[in-house]
């Protein structure tokens, strides 16, 4: 009997992935793409946008081979916001230029704060200037590659890309388009034409649409590509960590969601707009919220990273020893900036650092210190939350690092809050899936995603863990002078070698 099902799919970091779910929740069936991005110069981070379609088609037309379902709209997603720049055609000119871990357009940013001043930025975008911007990247392309820029006449992301190859509509999410600081204005909920023009004047300004809309419907040559039926609804989507957000109904006032993955990212439903820099103020995903949002440049790229340093035994032998180690690590302090920092640091040049090192300590103690990191990182960020103003009254958790006890209960542990767990953790896929049933049914994401289980901070740790804090604000501070000198001498040897964007599951 064919069932009747929609089709949600996230382009990520580390891959693709899509699920084809039923209109009650049930999952039919899913599938996956591991792919890479490049590193071209230190700081640059990027990827060629012709995967991101390649893989739609093909995770797609596995899905449908596995099971009989009558697909009834899309929904999509993808990591963000990413700096894509096209031909009136859509072909891209250029590899797309991913998100805050791309650190290249510096000097834009420089130059962008003093033409229009950064309280002014900040008053008109809510955000910023930070690496996270598209603006200041469009503008890094200008000056370095001005023959490709001039050829440029679209401007994309991962999620509209897909609605433009599956429609040929032109769209872009309020949520995304608010993070294309300077470009949109986030108190009108607009383009703002003037900042457009200075710095965009021949690329089209997308349409906007908010998530659960419906941007266009599946076009003829489309469907002969990817074997869905022509003519079926595609919602706009959004960037993949609001799509996780929504997988979990964590996207009303006083939630935070946290995303264990390759980054840690933090989303916060704010009451009122909130402005606080080096925090990202955006709108949310559906039309009148707003959010306060962060993130840590690595988090499961490091114990990834970990993981092939230690060789043979994997995640399961790390995490076993890293719980012997015990909290605290046995005397050891990370900085996990192993790529910079976004917030709140926001420091392109900081680099990890370990300290506290003996001849003693072993691979578990330092997997422990990553996750202590990590998780220190956490704290700062909801710090930082809470003196904008904003309330945390719950947190949810999702994301491939969340399949494990071991980090989300040292989150717990350092950040003293209770993390809610639902019973799926797909992630954006899942979520854009929601979003596109939706568009055709009447879904309930209790019923589709049920809470599985409560993570509880264990209160006789808070003493241990507040005094590590201390140290850990307070390491960064002091060897802020000597990492910057260390970064600056990579940037001059061409760079040391950045480990590729991991799924992270093991912790």
């Amino acid at each position: 009997m064919t069932t009747r099902a929609v089709l949600g799919l996230d382009i990520g970091t580390s891959s693709s992935k899509g699920v084809l779910v039923a209109l009650d929740g049930e999952i039919l069936a899913r599938a996956d793409r591991p792919h890479q991005v490049t590193r071209p110069h230190p700081g640059h981070v990027e990827m060629d946008a012709e995967i991101w379609w390649r893989e739609f088609t093909d995770i797609t037309q596995e899905l449908l081979d596995a099971a009989d379902a009558e697909v009834l709209c899309v929904g999509v997603s993808g990591m963000g916001p990413c700096t894509l720049i096209t031909g009136a055609d859509g072909r891209p000119l250029r590899p797309a230029i991913l998100y805050g871990v791309d650190t290249r357009a510096q000097a834009q940013i420089a130059e962008l704060n003093a033409q229009y001043t950064d309280e002014a930025i900040v008053a008109r975008c809510g955000s910023a200037l930070t690496s996270q911007a598209v603006g200041p990247k469009l503008a890094w392309i200008a000056a370095n590659e001005p023959e490709t820029y001039a050829a440029a006449r679209r401007i994309f992301m991962p999620s509209s890309y897909l609605v433009w190859q599956l429609t040929g509509e032109y769209v872009l999410d309020e949520h995304s388009a608010s993070q294309a600081v300077p470009l949109y204005d986030a108190t009108e909920a607009r383009w703002y034409q003037p900042w457009w023009d200075d710095i965009a004047p021949h690329i089209g300004r997308p349409r906007l649409c908010w998530s659960d809309e419906v941007a266009g419907t599946v076009t003829a040559s489309a469907a002969a590509m990817t074997d869905l039926p022509e003519g079926i609804p595609v919602l706009a989507g959004t960037i993949d960590a609001w799509a996780e957000a929504i997988s979990v109904d964590a996207h009303r006032p006083g939630d935070l969601m946290l995303m264990y993955g390759t980054t840690m990212f933090l989303i916060n439903t704010v009451r009122e707009p909130l402005s606080a820099p080096p925090l990202w103020a955006t709108v949310g995903a559906f039309r009148g919220t707003r959010n306060l949002a962060g993130g840590l440049s690595t988090s499961g790229a490091i114990t990834a990273w970990l993981k092939d340093l230690c060789g043979a035994g994997g995640y399961a032998e790390l995490v076993a020893a890293a719980e012997e180690s015990g909290p605290g690590a046995r005397g050891l302090l990370m900085l996990p900036y192993f790529a910079g920092e976004r917030t709140p640091v926001e420091d392109p040049r900081a680099r990890g650092v370990l300290a506290g090192l003996t001849v003693t300590h072993t691979a578990g103690d330092i997997y422990r210190a990553a996750l202590e990191a990590i998780a220190l990182g956490v704290r700062h960020n909801i710090e930082a939350f809470l003196s904008a103003g904003a309330a945390i009254d719950r947190v949810v958790a999702v994301g491939g690092g969340t399949q494990g006890a071991l980090w989300t209960q040292i989150v717990s542990d350092v950040t003293g809050r209770e993390q809610e767990l639902r019973t799926h953790t797909i992630g954006a896929s899942y979520g854009s899936a929601f979003l596109a049933a939706t568009a055709v049914a009447d879904p309930v994401i209790d019923t589709w995603n049920p809470v599985a289980r409560i993570v509880r901070p264990r209160s006789e740790l808070q003493p241990d863990y507040t005094e590590l804090y201390r140290l850990y604000r307070e390491m960064y501070a002091g060897t802020a002078g000597i990492v910057h000198a260390l970064a600056d001498r990579q940037l001059r040897a061409g760079g040391a070698k950045e480990p590729e964007p991991t799924e992270q599951r093991g912790a």
